[in-house]
């Protein structure tokens, strides 16, 4: 536990080396530029089905639970209170936010290589970009398919709600929504091992990747919370930045959710540095040993 939390210190220090904060805030905008399209694109769809606008209510209703509560506000406004039918926009949002997906991808793939101390050529040019691009869909599909976990959990469990009256009910809804966002933390542990494994050219094997997502999971989940607190209880953005202040919000928001993942992957640098200096330091041994004899 001791050479954990020293692992942890020295992460830290070697964050601030590495310049993660910058990082963090050009995959912060990245992912700013990224989310309103894609929720256009979402929306729109959704909208498309039978029962559309339940559907809509009920994604809002799952991003009230993860974004900050102003953001919603601009969410609402801006996306979710509208209907596009043109496919030439539908394209140009998926477009655009995949591009943008592309930007935060690259940030964080940069935050990793100098978290592993990897040159910088260890990448061509469009090599880097192939697998950040391949690095999107990695990340999403897993995160949208929580997502549904979520909503949809959220109705069964209003329909327990409603329908429980035997004397296990309270019992049972605790039960659901531990398994609710256990389902949720697991899965943000298991994207952010996938980005770890294949966003650096040092591909490392899944357990050792595993502390840092841990770690960077166990950050995020409740920086989220006392920044929702934060946001709702204390500061009014609108105040200073006036309509702006919602997306200012949602831009911090995803800064700590960068600076979450990164901070992961500074862990990671620093066991994949004590296992190079345990190996090269057992293999002088054995070479030492060997010259002896």
């Amino acid at each position: 536990m001791l050479r954990f939390l020293a692992h942890l210190r020295n992460a830290a220090v070697q964050a601030l080396a590495h310049d993660v904060f910058n990082t963090a805030k050009a995959a912060a905008y990245s992912g700013m530029l990224m989310m309103f399209p894609a929720l256009l694109v979402l929306t729109t769809l959704l909208a498309q089905v039978p029962q559309g606008t339940t559907l809509v209510g009920t994604v809002r209703a799952a991003f009230e639970q993860m974004l900050p509560a102003d953001s919603m506000d601009l969410l609402q406004s801006y996306v979710l209170s509208r209907r596009f039918h043109s496919s030439q926009l539908i394209l140009s949002a998926g477009a655009l936010s995949v591009f943008a997906g592309l930007g935060v991808m690259l940030s964080l793939m940069e935050g990793f290589r100098r978290a592993y101390r990897l040159p910088l050529e260890d990448w061509s040019f469009w090599g880097r970009r192939a697998r950040a691009l391949l690095l999107v869909p990695i990340a999403l599909v897993p995160l949208s398919l929580a997502t549904l976990v979520v909503v949809f959990g959220h109705q069964i469990e209003a329909w327990m709600i409603e329908n429980g009256t035997h004397e296990l009910r309270h019992i049972v809804l605790v039960l659901w929504r531990a398994v609710r966002w256990s389902i949720a933390l697991v899965t943000g542990v298991a994207v952010l091992s996938a980005l770890y494994h294949f966003g650096t050219r040092r591909t490392e094997h899944w357990l050792w990747v595993a502390p840092g997502a841990v770690t960077g999971t166990v950050v995020w989940f409740p920086a989220t919370l006392a920044f929702g607190w934060y946001v709702t209880r204390i500061a009014d953005y609108s105040m200073f930045y006036g309509s702006f202040g919602a997306g200012i919000a949602t831009l911090i928001w995803l800064y700590i959710s960068a600076v979450s993942v990164l901070l992961g992957a500074e862990l990671n640098g620093s066991l994949f540095r004590e296992r190079q200096a345990g190996n090269s330091t057992s293999g002088q041994t054995l070479s030492d040993s060997s010259s002896q004899r």
